[in-house]
Formats: C-alpha cells, sequence, structure tokens
C-alpha cells in the first residue's frame, strides 16, 4: 500500500497533483501527505489538524484537499420546551462556537423561556430556490418568455423533477430587467436543504425553456436565488425555511430572573432592533440571531456560509396585559438533516442530541423539526441579551466569565 511519504514525493516530482490522491491510496493516508507537503511548504505543525475522530473517507462528500478537522468547542443550552408543529418536547440545543459568554447567555434565555411553559414555533413557508438569467433580444421577447414560462408550468416541473426522487417543484416566478430574464424556481426538498438538488432540477428545466423560446441561458444562478448573500427578496419572499417562535414571559418572571421590566425591554428592542437597524439599513432587525444561527449550523453540519441568510430576521418585543412578550422570525433558514455535513460523525450526533437525524416521516419533518428549534434558540439568545442591555449587565457579564 502507498504511504504518505512516497505519496508526497509524487507530488514533489510533478507526477500528481493534490486533489488526485485519494485514486493512488485511502483517504487517511492521501490527507497525510497533504500534511507534510503543507508543512514543508509553510513550517507549520499540522499534529492538531491531523488528530481527527472519524475516517477521512466519510468527508470526501463534505471537503476536497482535506489535510485533517479543524475542532471547534461544542456545548448544549437548555433543555429548553420547543412547542412545535414538528417537535413537542424538551430539547437540549447544540452550538459550537469558540465566542466565550454566548452559551452562557442562551443557557440563560431557556430557562427563562421553560420558566413561561416554553417556546412555540411553526415553520410558515418552506422552499428552497435557485433563479436562472436568460438573455433575449428585447423587452418584447422578455414578455414572450414571461408568458410562455407561465403556460408551461408543468413542462418545467416535469423536467425539473425527472432528475430527484424527493423534490418537488412548487412554482417559477420570472422577473424582467431589459432583456434579460430572470426565473426564480421554488422547490420542496423535504428534509434536504436542497441546494444540489435545486440546481440540478433547474438545469434541466433550462433546457427546455431553451428549446423551446428565444430565451439563451447565460448563467444557472442569476443571483436572484439569492444565495450567500444578504438580499431583500430573501427577507420578503423566503428561502429555506420561514419560521417564527414566541413566548409570554410574566411579569415577575422579567423583573425576578433578568432584572428588568417588560417596558424597558419593549422600548430597547425597539430603539435598537428596529429603528437602529432601520436608520443603519440593515436587513437584520435583530440582536445577535446570527450567533444562535452560527452555532447550530455548525454544530448540526449545515453549509456555515448560510450564516448569511439565516440572520436576516426581526425580533419583536411589546407588553401585553403587563407581560413580556417576544418574538423572533427568520425569513431565510436554509437547514437540512440529510446530505452535506450532516452525515459527518460529529454532526450526525449534534443532530441526535435534537433526535432528527436523517430522513423524516413524513418528508421533511426533521428540516422542520431543525427550523423550530434554532427559532427558540435565537429567541432564547435574543431574550437574554435584550435583557442584559436592558439592565446595563452586558459588560459585567462578559466581565465575569473572563472573556
Amino acid at each position: 500500500m502507498t504511504d504518505a511519504a512516497s505519496l508526497a514525493d509524487r507530488v514533489r516530482e510533478g507526477e500528481l497533483r493534490l486533489h488526485e490522491l485519494e485514486a493512488h491510496a485511502d483517504a487517511d493516508v492521501a490527507a497525510e501527505a497533504r500534511r507534510l507537503l503543507v508543512e514543508e511548504q509553510s513550517g507549520a505543525s499540522l499534529d492538531s489538524v491531523g488528530n481527527y475522530g472519524f475516517p477521512a473517507e466519510k468527508a470526501e462528500s463534505a471537503i476536497e484537499n482535506m489535510v485533517g478537522a479543524i475542532q471547534v468547542p461544542m456545548g448544549v443550552a437548555g433543555p429548553v420546551t420547543v412547542n412545535g408543529a414538528a417537535v413537542s418536547s424538551e430539547k437540549y440545543l447544540p452550538l459550537a462556537t469558540t465566542e466565550g459568554a454566548l452559551l452562557a447567555s442562551v443557557n440563560r434565555g431557556c430557562s427563562v423561556i421553560n420558566s413561561a411553559g416554553g417556546a412555540t414555533a411553526r415553520v410558515l413557508k418552506s422552499g428552497m430556490t435557485r433563479a436562472p438569467v436568460f438573455r433575449v433580444a428585447d423587452v418584447a421577447e422578455a414578455e414572450a418568455l414571461v408568458s410562455w414560462t407561465r403556460d408551461n408550468f408543468e413542462k418545467l416541473k416535469d423536467a425539473a423533477e425527472e432528475t430527484t426522487s424527493h423534490g418537488e417543484l412548487l412554482d417559477v416566478t420570472p422577473y424582467v430587467v431589459g432583456n434579460s430574464v430572470y426565473l426564480r424556481f421554488r422547490y420542496d426538498t423535504k428534509d434536504a436543504m436542497g441546494m444540489n438538488m435545486a440546481t440540478i432540477a433547474t438545469g434541466a428545466a433550462c433546457d427546455v425553456v431553451e428549446a423551446e423560446t428565444t430565451g439563451s441561458l447565460v448563467a444557472l444562478s442569476g443571483n436572484l436565488c439569492t444565495d450567500k448573500k444578504p438580499a431583500a427578496i430573501n427577507a420578503v419572499e423566503g428561502r429555506g425555511r420561514s419560521v417564527t417562535a414566541d413566548v409570554r414571559i410574566p411579569r415577575e418572571v422579567v423583573e425576578q430572573r433578568l432584572h428588568t421590566t417588560p417596558e424597558a425591554i419593549a422600548e430597547l428592542n425597539t430603539r435598537k432592533n428596529l429603528i437602529g437597524s432601520a436608520k443603519a439599513a440593515s436587513l437584520g432587525f435583530n440582536a445577535h440571531v446570527a450567533n444562535v444561527v452560527a452555532a447550530m449550523f455548525l454544530a448540526t453540519g449545515q453549509d456555515e456560509a448560510q450564516v448569511v441568510e439565516g440572520a436576516n430576521a426581526i425580533t419583536t418585543a411589546d407588553v401585553q396585559d403587563g407581560d413580556l412578550y417576544v418574538s423572533v422570525s427568520l425569513a431565510s433558514l436554509e437547514v437540512g438533516t440529510v446530505g452535506g455535513g450532516t452525515k459527518l460523525p460529529t454532526q450526525s450526533e449534534g443532530l441526535d442530541i435534537l433526535g432528527i437525524r436523517g430522513g423524516g416521516d413524513p418528508a421533511g419533518s426533521n428540516a422542520d423539526a431543525l427550523a423550530e428549534c434554532i427559532a427558540v434558540g435565537s429567541l432564547a439568545g435574543e431574550l437574554s441579551l435584550l435583557s442584559a442591555l436592558a439592565s446595563r449587565h452586558l459588560s459585567s457579564a462578559h466581565a465575569e466569565l473572563g472573556r
């Protein structure tokens, strides 16, 4: 069997390229050979990176040119009661982060939510999008392509769904800018996050568009999808799961546990999360939803770059009959429990903590449950941070925790 040193020699001699090593040795040996080459070139030691706890071949669908693995500390917050449509029970929430005080903050929010009987959560809309852009001659041809699209949805649906045994094309929305036509395809991808599924299916549908219209495909993604970029269309129309969580906290709990008042938190939320965000022209009208989304994404094997869309959230707070009502609405949370990084051993264990690894019954229910759990975790984080700011305890909390 080829060893790492001889494999590295073949790269140095120009016989092999880094990405070709798995064809000549098993995945762990290939990763070791790459570490030798990188250490030689950089002078760095990759002993810790090379000390990973899973067979390298398990990562082959998640990464290329693997040299090892980076370890991020993972903790749990809770348990917290999630009163959702897809999950209705107490759950520990797995969060992976290097930000000190984050787990403590979310954990405090979970405890307060539990004292109010738990948080309610619902997925209100679901659909992964891909929006190709076509070139036409002029506005008249653009209108003709839009009309054809509306009249031939079933043709597009048949072509798209032939590429997948799980995905379902829900709708196609056209947008015209001069002689550019964008078709925003939206799919039900069940328990998969579904970006690859949507891309492949849309490619097949584009072949039909080109064959039957004057449109010429310029790019399979025209950025109207919109993936991994801040975008108002995701805030309005949603992408992935649009999910909301809320809770009503009794006044005495706010005063005794959070050391502030419902009125103070409601005013702070308006002036900070709503007015302040509007003045900044932010797409995120919240305090730190990205913190919880990112930490739970890392812990459960999601695509971490899609935190951009996941942080597209609005937090509300008001006083109801003397009590505090708080909600968080995440417009574009792209999550899945099958495929991609969810198959890696540690990330699978993160999903196991929530009891939602793999496909759900019915299909899509596990991904819905993950969205509900992330929404409740985000709510806990918002409640805790707003309370710390309202009571002026934020800096002292970080100081006490040595951060």
